[in-house]
């Protein structure tokens, strides 16, 4: 079984207690359709597990999605205003339409300034805290969108929501190190 490589830090996107007994970890791209898929997924997860899991969210846009990238910088930028997971939500609901002008709008829907967006996408502001997850994606052995980990153990099973389940609860409720 592959192991995360990069243990979960104060600096990784988290949702639900760092002392949960579970720790589902997912790289993911928002222009990946099977990320789409997956995401009101994770959402019931975390309404069925409640406190007991801890949900982190990495970037791993791929090649292939030209606008992912700026997808994930865009959700970096939101971070940086406390806005993360408003914006991740948001670019998931916009994914067959990721381009910079769909970014821009949604950071005026959450009360952030487009221009200092614009800014921070031509600069690249963003990309190396992208590329960070992106290494760690590389680190752990990344094939592919969506990856989950529960509490440090790759998932190579299917992702709808009985599968994640049961292999959450597979998982010992010790914290393994995360």
């Amino acid at each position: 079984m592959t192991q995360l490589a990069n243990r979960v830090t104060a600096q990784d996107h988290s949702q639900g207690k760092t002392n949960a007994p579970w720790t589902l970890v997912e790289y993911g791209d928002y222009q990946c359709p099977s990320c789409g898929e997956a995401h009101p997924i994770v959402k019931q997860l975390q309404a069925h597990f409640g406190d007991q899991l801890r949900f982190v969210f990495r970037h791993y846009p791929l090649p292939m999605h030209p606008f992912a990238e700026h997808a994930a910088e865009a959700a970096e930028f939101a971070s940086a205003h406390g806005k993360f997971w408003e914006m991740h939500d948001l670019l998931f609901s916009h994914q067959r339409d990721l381009r910079d002008a769909v970014l821009l709008k949604s950071a005026v829907t959450l009360r952030l300034s487009s221009d200092h967006l614009k800014h921070a996408l031509a600069e690249g502001t963003y990309a190396p805290r992208v590329k960070s997850d992106i290494d760690s994606g590389d680190a752990s052995g990344l094939e592919g969108t969506p990856t989950f980990y529960i509490n440090g153990a790759r998932h190579d099973g299917d992702y709808d929501f009985d599968t994640l389940v049961q292999a959450i609860e597979s998982h010992t409720k010790l914290k393994s190190g995360l």
